[in-house]
């Protein structure tokens, strides 16, 4: 190669630069940088006290009484489909990657023999009301701190309480229904279909 080649190179070179900066150049002349006094599109920003007034809003549907009250068992079993990889749900049914859940509804926290809970599991106590398992069926991780359970949750309320009631009616003596879905509601009040 020779230098004339040699200069051709450098001087395409030096030209794709000066072409670079003159276009930066320009265009820092042409269009004029200026700060807008509000943002063209308003982006909403919602602080921690609206948030929790969206929670508020999300709770004031129809109570978990009186959806469980008209919640369908067998809309119920079909959600639980999701859950029978790793629960069982037969009386004496063996326990596999979770415990069985047969007669779980008023039965203690962590009481299965022969499964290994979690510390929290275990330090959580008390029973499975039906309050506890719609928290717990809402957000496993937000209700149990260090619970093993990996499902991210059910979102609908309707879907829980469809659930509830499924795992209510696995029992020889089901637990008695809150007593404000017993006394108060009739079953053409609320529809399940329409909450969530």
């Amino acid at each position: 190669m020779n230098s004339f080649e040699i200069n051709k190179i450098v001087m395409a070179f030096l030209l794709t630069i000066l072409v670079v900066f003159g276009i930066s150049g320009l265009t820092e002349i042409v269009y004029e940088d200026h700060e807008l006094e509000s943002n063209a599109y308003p982006i909403e920003v919602k602080t921690a006290a609206a948030a929790s007034d969206d929670d508020d809003e999300e709770e004031q549907g129809p109570t978990l009484a009186s959806l469980l009250a008209v919640s369908s068992v067998d809309k119920g079993e079909k959600i639980f489909k999701k859950c029978k990889a790793c629960h069982t749900v037969d009386n004496g049914g063996k326990n596999l990657v979770g415990p069985n859940l047969w007669n779980i509804v008023g039965r203690a926290k962590g009481s299965v023999e022969g499964f290994a809970y979690s510390s929290g599991m275990t330090a959580k106590g008390g029973d499975w009301s039906y309050e506890d398992l719609d928290a717990f069926l809402k957000k496993p991780k937000d209700f149990i701190d260090g619970t093993k359970m990996s499902f991210a949750g059910l979102k609908k309320t309707a879907d829980r309480a469809a659930t509830i009631a499924y795992l209510r009616s696995l029992s020889d003596a089901p637990m008695d229904l809150p007593a404000e879905a017993a006394e108060t509601v009739d079953a053409t009040e609320v529809d399940p279909a329409t909450v969530d």
